[in-house]
């Protein structure tokens, strides 16, 4: 009999460590961003012959790098294939974020105008609501999410709790875990985690860009906002909406 009980607690215990949770504080997350950009452009005449010599979607490889409760998230390739125009990529490859969560701060480098921004802010706040609904991204069990940003964009996100990291890509955080895959039908543009690497965490790496001279949020949506009026018209839907979408993509 003591022999049985000896071998039943040995694979309770067995058992109970193979299904234990495993919570990661550091990873290298690799994000595969789609956009549709033949829809982001907009319909005019120019607009119209664009379309005809380029691909439909932009597609890049960004990496979100995580360890001591901050991160970085930046541009790392494009995916093979035809190429958008140029000037519809190099904010991509500009654009820098830092969160420091325990301090909630975040400090980006923004494309704008063709100069580049710095921005210094407290770490944006999405209402979220969570939703029952659930999705394995990247072998990691997520969970789904709905927020709104910039007064009526919606988001929808799954995030892990096993990453203990409240982060996601750009702007997008906040939630009970990491963000590892976001949709945003408004802004044509879908984010998936592709992969997840635990070794090779360079801490040094994550850390914010240096400067003298930092904006914040509030300046820099009203800056886009008020030259976004100089070059579009309300009097004309697609300017309208070509407005729009240019203001959340930077905001985002």
């Amino acid at each position: 009999m003591k022999k049985i009980i000896i071998s039943f607690l040995l694979i309770a215990a067995i058992s109970i460590n193979n299904n234990a949770q495993v919570f990661i504080d550091q990873a290298i997350i690799e994000f595969e961003v789609k956009t549709n950009v033949k829809k982001t452009i907009g319909n005019n005449s120019w607009t119209e012959l664009l379309k005809e010599s380029m691909p439909q979607f932009k597609t890049g490889y960004f990496q979100f790098t995580f360890s001591n409760n901050k991160s970085i998230y930046k541009f790392d390739r494009w995916a093979d294939g035809p190429k958008v125009p140029e000037f519809l990529r190099r904010d991509d490859e500009l654009n820098v974020y830092y969160f420091d969560f325990t301090a909630d701060k975040i400090v980006q480098q923004k494309a704008v105008f063709g100069s580049e921004i710095l921005v210094e802010d407290s770490i944006p706040k999405i209402n979220w609501r969570l939703t029952n609904e659930s999705r394995v991204i990247a072998g990691f069990n997520c969970r789904k999410a709905i927020g709104i940003i910039m007064d009526s964009v919606y988001v929808f996100a799954f995030y892990s709790e096993e990453m203990l990291i409240p982060g996601g890509p750009c702007t997008i955080s906040g939630l009970p875990g990491m963000i590892l895959g976001l949709t945003i039908p408004r802004l044509y543009t879908s984010f998936i985690a592709t992969k997840v690497i635990l070794n090779g965490i360079k801490e040094e790496d994550i850390k914010p860009i240096a400067s003298k001279k930092f904006s914040n949020r509030s300046a820099l949506r009203t800056l886009i906002t008020e030259r976004a009026k100089e070059w579009s018209s309300d009097d004309d839907e697609n300017s309208r909406n070509w407005r729009n979408q240019f203001i959340w993509r930077t905001l985002l």
